[in-house]
Parts: structure tokens; sequence; C-alpha cells
């Protein structure tokens, strides 16, 4: 299963934001554990790096955390033609306008967001974290 990690999974996960941590961690390991593949937007990471460096006030520390996140997902690109199209989307918000578009490019098979309501007007499928650890421990 390839899911794209919306920022605030990511988040929750590295600085063990409670009390939706729990659920993204094992996220992580799932991911570590090639049961699912993971990704985020080229887009995401740099606002990922800079929440990072702001939560341990640590450049290198930070550096460090992203190298170790690159191991566990992979790293989409976003286009031209994503931006473009995110504009005329039925999703209000434009970032995440943005990264539906890109999940739907590749074919992702759910985003992962705690914010589903801003991408219901997408077409690519939507899950909460805790939603989606229960869905793979089902399989």
């Amino acid at each position: 299963m390839r899911i794209l990690a919306n920022t605030n999974v990511i988040i929750d996960a590295l600085t063990s934001r409670e009390p939706w941590n729990k659920s993204a961690e094992e996220i992580f390991l799932m991911a570590a554990n090639h049961t699912i593949e993971m990704y985020i937007t080229a887009s995401s990471a740099t606002d990922i790096y800079y929440l990072i460096r702001k939560h341990l006030h640590n450049i290198e520390a930070a550096k460090m955390i992203m190298g170790k996140l690159y191991s566990l997902t992979g790293i989409l690109e976003v286009t031209a033609d994503d931006c473009m199209d995110a504009l005329a989307s039925a999703i209000s918000d434009y970032e995440d306008a943005v990264v539906e578009k890109v999940a739907s490019r590749k074919d992702m098979d759910y985003i992962v967001t705690r914010n589903i309501k801003d991408y219901q007007a997408g077409g690519t499928k939507i899950i909460l974290p805790d939603d989606f650890v229960k869905l793979v421990e089902e399989e």
C-alpha cells in the first residue's frame, strides 16, 4: 500500500506530539518494516525541516532527523502542472490541493492526514492516522 503522509502526521511522529503521536509512530514503524510505502512531497519536506528545527533549536539535529526521515519515505516531486492544477481544484486550501494533485498523479492509495475535511473535495482517498493503522492491522 502506498500512502502520502501529510505534514501533520510526520510532525506528530517526529516530535511525539500528543495525543496524535501513537498512530503516527505506528505508521513510521509500518514504513520501516516495509509493510507500507510512505511518501512525502518535496514541498512538505521544507515545512517539516522548518518545524523540526524550530522544535529542536538545533540545525544539525534537525538535518540528522531529516536524513532518517528520508531513509523511511520516498519524496515525490511537485511539478508545475500540480501547482497550476491545484488552482482549479475544488479543495479550497491551496497547499492541500497541491498535495492532493501530487497524490493523484502518483497513484497513492491514501493521503493520511488529521485534516480530512480539507481533502474531501479531492479525488484521492483520505484517511485519519488511527483509521489507517486499524485498516492495515485488519489486512
